[in-house]
């Protein structure tokens, strides 16, 4: 599958083509759900925290005698049905919701999605971008290339200028390669990847 090679200046210099191993493989939806709800699970933080009835203060001295007073019998003051007491069964910021897959289905997943955006033209490829930090050149580059919302930037390395220059972009993001991800790769709706990124995907995923 080929794709087209951007310069610095927006220009469409050449085709490229891309590794069908990557750009090509099957896509699994039901593969890409499962890698995409691991991802969201494993990235919960839990907030919600309640405490027990042993988390309480007060005493724990019986309130009233079980019987003989013609009234529902009555535990200790940080018992669950007091006020005040404790809650039974509530969140506990202690909750884990971690999901996992193994190796080869966070590949194949990862593959999908690659070849899910390359079966639907969403992936091109940059030349080179050097110069100065500034954010008005890269949106002016964006626009020649034709990108608008929601733009996936793939860096083979840390990249200063790129990534500073895309900071106040809304809806640009950039990633390394070796970071490449299910959850990024679904949200985005342009990839754009520097043409040393894509050089480097062989050498990262075996």
């Amino acid at each position: 599958m080929e794709i087209p090679l951007y310069s610095q200046e927006g220009k469409e210099i050449s085709k490229i083509m891309l590794p069908k191993e990557f750009f090509e493989a099957p896509i699994k939806k039901d593969l890409l759900h499962h890698a995409l709800l691991m991802q969201l699970s494993n990235a919960r933080r839990p907030i919600a925290h309640t405490k027990t009835r042993s988390e309480r203060a007060g005493s724990t001295r019986k309130l009233t005698r079980q019987k003989g007073l013609g009234r529902a019998r009555k535990g200790p003051a940080r018992s669950p049905i007091m006020r005040k007491g404790g809650v039974a069964f509530g969140p506990r910021n202690t909750a884990h919701f971690i999901k996992d897959l193994s190796k080869k289905e966070r590949r194949g997943a990862l593959l999908s999605a690659l070849s899910a955006k390359a079966k639907e033209n969403r992936i091109l490829a940059l030349e080179k971008y050097e110069g100065k930090i500034g954010t008005k050149p890269f949106v002016t580059l964006l626009k020649k290339i034709g990108l608008g919302r929601k733009v996936l930037i793939v860096l083979p390395e840390k990249n200063q200028v790129i990534q500073k220059s895309t900071n106040n972009i809304p809806e640009v993001t950039t990633i390394l390669v070796n970071y490449l991800n299910v959850r990024d790769l679904l949200n985005a709706h342009h990839v754009l990847f520097l043409q040393t990124a894509l050089d480097k995907l062989p050498t990262i995923f075996k």
